[in-house]
Order: structure tokens, then sequence, then C-alpha cells
């Protein structure tokens, strides 16, 4: 998402305006802030654009403000770990932004090894008429200074100014794979493949380990950690989740070094199900807490399951995201797809889930109503303020006129990052180097 960012107004979706895709623009996480006012989009060349939500138009009241380039900074750069003869690339992982404290905004972007606090200010005034420097900001000759001025202030165009505020380096041995801020406004952690560290806002030059999952002998490793977050209200609690598909829920207040979990959140496997690709395919990818608190959703290859804290046997709720993909398994494996890493997102009232598919496909599951749907993201379904029609993938037998045949899905097209607005049917999807933004016309919940 670069400096030629068109910033067309649409309603329902925002598009790149090119016809290819370089490396660098393909879009690596979405995030909303917490009043949903904000979006931030990373991007593989280490750069995060900032939308605004514009407000209401005057002349049609009720319709909804549409997202508009705020503010684009080059968050990282390409390094070098001459140490380790490592190449360190600037793709941004993961961004989070922190509650707003006073009229600044502050988000936290990482790549894999460097987290940077950034602040984002706004300036519509500048100060004039000082004593000792002239229009131009050259100080004057004292000789000629007869009389005081109080220099006053003078509006001007807004100004949006990113400035790094802290910069939390050497870490993490491993890529970092999610970060996450706590509910105390203080702390927030960052994980990695078998390490997860505490580190104070206000603190660069040292973290806390509260999680170390390494072997003494690396060769005995058979597990990494995927995702971690913190509890939305607990501030001792946070889940990080592995490879093996298992969850595990720590409470720092038992220990300082969280290696013993609180609770074990793992399904057994069904026996008739097992294959060559079981623990690939169970891998959990991302968990994200319920607003409430009350449940986790996490995401492996094929589903989306929903836990509740209280009961760690099984899943309360389980979805097939594309269960027609398990007879693809061997190819998918041999093209490298089986490792995607796909993200999930409740909705504000924690009654709607939703993660992304192939083909640009994103799936829907309403909790309540038990329905899902499959919808599409791309330049040809998502035309301006259009209303996004349902997909069906087929898999043989009768095909009705608009289905798809799972042969001639697109697995270059594939949507990893989703968000969903904190208070409003408003989401946005990431597929590739477009950022999707679409909202429910009905204000009723998405189906």
């Amino acid at each position: 998402m670069g400096e030629d960012t068109d910033t067309r107004k649409i309603n329902h979706s925002f598009l790149r305006d090119h016809s290819y895709v370089t490396e660098a623009d393909i879009i690596s996480t979405v995030e909303f802030n917490h009043t949903g006012e904000l979006l931030a989009t990373g991007d593989k060349g280490g750069r995060v654009v900032i939308f605004q939500r514009e407000p209401e138009s005057k002349n049609a009241p009720h319709s909804q403000g549409e997202y508009d380039v705020y503010s684009t900074f080059q968050s990282h750069e390409p390094e070098f770990d001459y140490l380790k003869s490592l190449e360190i690339e600037e793709k941004i992982n993961k961004i989070k932004w922190l509650p707003q404290q006073n009229a600044a905004h502050s988000l936290l972007s990482t790549n894999d090894k460097t987290i940077k606090l950034w602040k984002i200010t706004e300036r519509d005034k500048r100060p004039e008429g000082y004593n000792l420097k002239d229009e131009e900001g050259k100080l004057k000759d004292l000789s000629t200074v007869t009389s005081l001025q109080v220099p006053v202030l003078k509006p001007m165009d807004l100004m949006v100014e990113v400035s790094p505020r802290r910069i939390f380096a050497n870490g993490h041995t491993y890529h970092i794979n999610s970060i996450s801020v706590n509910s105390d406004c203080e702390t927030y952690m960052s994980a990695d493949d078998l390490r997860i560290n505490l580190w104070h806002l206000a603190i660069t030059d040292r973290s806390f380990n509260i999680v170390d999952i390494k072997p003494a002998n690396m060769e005995d490793l058979t597990e990494v950690i995927t995702a971690s977050e913190f509890h939305p209200h607990h501030c001792n609690l946070f889940v990080y989740s592995s490879s093996k598909g298992s969850l595990r829920l720590c409470d720092m207040r038992a220990a300082a070094l969280c290696d013993k979990h609180s609770k074990l959140f793992e399904e057994p496997e069904d026996p008739s199900n097992r294959s060559f690709f079981s623990e690939i395919i169970s891998s959990v990818s991302d968990v994200k807490f319920s607003h409430s608190g009350r449940y986790m959703l996490t995401r492996d290859y094929l589903t989306v399951k929903v836990w509740d804290l209280n009961m760690e046997a099984r899943p309360i709720e389980t979805y097939q995201v594309h269960d027609y993909l398990r007879s693809k398994l061997c190819s998918l494996y041999e093209s490298d797809c089986i490792f995607d890493k796909f993200e999930c997102a409740w909705n504000g009232s924690d009654s709607v889930i939703m993660t992304g598919a192939y083909n640009n496909f994103f799936r829907m599951f309403d909790r309540n109503t038990k329905r899902d749907v499959t919808l599409e993201a791309s330049r040809e379904s998502s035309k301006p303020r259009a209303v996004l029609k349902p997909r069906r993938v087929c898999v043989g037998g009768k095909r009705r006129r608009d289905d798809i045949s799972v042969d001639s899905l697109d697995f270059t097209k594939k949507i990893l990052h989703t968000a969903w607005h904190p208070a409003e049917n408003i989401i946005a999807i990431a597929a590739t180097n477009n950022l999707y933004i679409f909202q429910d016309k009905v204000n009723s919940d998405m189906h």
C-alpha cells in the first residue's frame, strides 16, 4: 500500500488501481482501533496505511461514513543480522492499537524481530509572531528586537504526524508471530515460535520471559507457539495456541514463568480421520478471545472452533470452512498451501464469526441461527455499493448456474487477514494487495 494509493471514496470497497501485484504491496495484517474510526493495514514492504472513517454527511445523515486514507508511513526497513548472517524482512506481521488516552492515537507494529510504538497526532494550527525568529524561522538580529510580542496560533491545513516513540528490540531469537496489548494498558506481550515475552510500554531495554517451551535439545522439539492473546478483561490471563492444535490458558498470578498452564484445551482426535496430514491441518493459526471474555475462537486449516473457557475437553461449536479440500490435501501439501495461516474474527456482539478461504472467498457463521454463507471479495463481484451474492462450491453431481467447481478454485487468491469493526457490521478484508471494506446496509447481523 504505497504513497500512490488510490483514494477513491467507495462505500463498501477500497481498491488499488494496479493490475499487477508486487511482493511489497501484499497486505500482511489488518486491524481496527477500539472505536472503529481508524483502520490500519501493514504490508510486506514494511509500510503502515491508516484509514479514517469520515463523519456522516449532513445531506444524508443516515449514510455511513466512508473510510479514506489518513496517513501512510514506513514502519520497518529491511535489516541484516551480521552475527547470524540472516536477512530480517521488513514485512509487518501484526499491528495492535493502544486504547486512546488523549487526542493522539498510538499503535504497535512488529516485523519478525523488532516491535515499534508509534504516535499519530494531528496539527491544524501553527504559531506565528516569535520574538527571536522571523517568518522563515531564521534568528533575528537581537539589536533589532525593541519590543516583546505574544506568539499567536494561526489555522493551517491539517497535518497528520507519525512519530516513533519506542523501539523494543533484541527480545526474540525466533520470528515474532503475535503481539497483544494487556487490559491494564501498561503492558503487552510478544510471542515467537518458542517463547512469549512480557513488556512494559515505557521500558524498551528489558522484557520478562513468561513462557519458554524450547527443549534443552532442539531435536526433541515437537511443537511451536503459533499465536497468543491477553484476556480482554483479566490482565493476569492469557492464552497461546500450538502447532499441535492445543490451547493453553495461563495465569500470571500462579508463577513468574507460565510454563505450567492453568487449563489445557484440546480436542481428542478421531481415529477414523487419522492421516499423514492430521497434525499439519490441526495446527492452530489464530486464536481470539470473544469481547465478553467467555469464549475463544480458533482457526485451523479446515475449521473454526468456539471454546468455552469453562470446558476444556472439546469445543462447544465447530464450523467447517472448506471441508471440500479434505480430498485435495496431497496437492495442497505439495504446493505449500497447507501451511497457510488464516485468521478469524468475532463481530461486536460475539454472535457471528468470520474467516477467510481460497479463491478470494470468506466465510461467515451465525452462531444463533447456525446459518453460514460464502462471500467473495474481488473486483468483479465487489462493485461499489453492490450487494454481495452468496457463492457455493460444488464438489460433484448437479451444479447450479453460479456454482464454482472445487477444481476451478484459485489457490493463489487467499484471504488470510480479516477484521471486524468493534461495534458495527463493517468488515475489512485483505485480498493480496487489495483492501475491501464491506458494510451491512440493513444494520442487522451479517448473515
